[in-house]
């Protein structure tokens, strides 16, 4: 029997939902880079795991086209509901959404693919996971999945509320159970499923000048994290001053001519034996 899944730090509200969609915006280039290297296309069946607002279920139906499907799972019915609606706006019938869990997930469809951003990092058994997962490919099926490396901020020159900002993520994150560094798991992780060694792809978004939509992205981030530091005394909500955090970002980038990458996405795809 499977561990239950960690606690989702960020929670399902409302706000983090938005957050998820401008999260989206930001990375979503950077995730459709790991579809399409990883071979999805048109056609094909998909199984998006944790999908929270249907970002990469959408970007997977996009690629599949109306001649494939996609089907999200998310164990939080107003995740469901959102991406439903919006799958739906976007004239996407081919792509649905159900609420599941993750580690407890059954079906008797065979997909072509399982996919998943954001979501292994919040598992208590990631290998044992993708070991279940697996028999619900068709044979030459597809495991691809997107991960963080949230240690991985680094700027030049120094940018010490940057670097501040960076610390609170980690720690927040890592003291509510998560893995912080999976993105640097995923290889061990897939040969500990019993997949093959899988091919990597790493990118991470520059962020430099006024116009960055980093500054927001991150704040947001904080935001929702914002219970958490407090709670496991990272810092306290007069330190973060989330109101003013996104220009005071913004404001020490411009004034160094600084240039600073967001956390490396790592991404793995491997496919399973005939």
């Amino acid at each position: 029997m499977h561990e239950p899944t960690q606690a989702y730090v960020l929670g399902h509200s409302e706000t983090e939902l938005r957050r998820l969609a401008m999260q989206a915006a930001f990375w979503g280039e950077l995730t459709e880079e790991v579809l399409r290297r990883a071979g999805i296309g048109a056609g094909m069946h998909v199984l998006d795991l944790g999908s929270g607002a249907g970002d990469v279920a959408i970007l997977a139906a996009r690629l599949v086209g109306s001649s494939g499907s996609v089907l999200g799972i998310d164990r939080s019915e107003d995740a469901v509901k959102r991406a439903s609606q919006r799958a739906a706006a976007e004239g996407l019938s081919w792509c649905r959404f159900s609420v599941a869990d993750v580690e407890a997930f059954d079906t008797g469809q065979r997909f072509d693919a399982v996919v998943g951003r954001l979501v292994l990092m919040y598992v208590r058994d990631p290998a044992q996971t993708l070991r279940a997962l697996v028999r619900h490919l068709k044979p030459d099926g597809i495991v691809a999945f997107q991960e963080i490396v949230l240690n991985s901020v680094h700027s030049v020159p120094p940018l010490p509320l940057v670097g501040r900002v960076a610390r609170w993520v980690v720690t927040a994150f890592e003291r509510a159970g998560a893995q912080a560094d999976m993105g640097l798991k995923l290889d061990a992780t897939f040969r500990a499923a019993g997949l093959q060694p899988p091919e990597c792809y790493a990118a991470a978004r520059p962020v430099a000048g006024a116009d960055s939509a980093a500054y927001a992205v991150f704040t947001a981030v904080v935001r929702a994290l914002l219970p958490a530091i407090e709670k496991f005394g990272i810092a306290t909500a007069a330190e973060v001053d989330i109101d003013t955090l996104a220009q005071r970002l913004r404001d020490e980038t411009v004034a160094a001519n600084a240039c600073w990458l967001s956390p490396v996405l790592v991404g793995a795809w491997a496919r399973i034996g005939a």
